[in-house]
């Protein structure tokens, strides 16, 4: 089988995901990388790699990269999201994508959820964060542990809008922030590396 148009390879990721595992392993042996990593990106890369494992794929925990954002609007306060998938209050970010920089990853999430633009000089990186602190539960089953690059942007322009993933976006004060929170390690790294930068 060989796919060439980058349409073709959009619509055959859709069919992927509800196909029998047989079909699907016979499908992606003939694509070539290139194909397999459009693909991927169109699936989500952590869906896929779920998708490649067949019945065990909501068996084995998962090592996911990703990058999140602390948005720092004038006033000194954090943007945080009430996620749509769980009835939580997090930060901008999600998942690198296969050939994906960490910048590029949280760039693009960033237009993605708040609709807002960054550009990479404006990025000021803070750390990476990993660990048993970055363990998720899914209502799939899946279990994930997210390795985090974490960075902090406080110049941004556009008009804050949400996507699908998120119920509401507001910003906090740092020392008022909700409690029922998705990334506290985030944001406690976030508050000492502020402290140490005197902001």
């Amino acid at each position: 089988m060989e796919i060439k148009k980058e349409e073709e390879l959009k619509e055959l990721a859709e069919k992927l995901k509800k196909m029998p595992y047989s079909e699907f392993v016979e499908i992606v042996k003939n694509l070539t990388e290139e194909e397999i990593l459009l693909v991927s990106r169109t699936i989500g890369y952590p869906v896929f790699i779920r998708l490649c494992m067949g019945e065990l794929a909501h068996t084995i925990p998962i090592l996911q990269d990703g990058a999140a954002a602390i948005i720092v609007d004038e006033n000194g306060r954090i943007l945080l999201q009430s996620r749509a998938d769980r009835n939580k209050w997090g930060l901008p970010g999600g998942c690198q994508e296969a050939g994906e920089s960490f910048e590029e990853v949280v760039i693009r999430e960033i237009k993605e959820e708040t609709n807002l633009d960054v550009k990479e000089e404006d990025l000021e990186f803070i750390c990476t964060i990993s660990g048993k602190s970055r363990k998720n539960s899914y209502s799939t089953g899946d279990i994930v542990y997210n390795n985090t690059a974490l960075y902090c942007i406080r110049r941004y322009s556009g008009e804050l809008k949400w996507n699908s993933e998120s119920k509401e976006m507001r910003f906090f004060e740092d020392d008022n922030l909700p409690e029922n929170q998705n990334d506290p390690d985030l944001i406690e790294c976030y508050k000492t590396w502020a402290k140490s930068k005197k902001i």
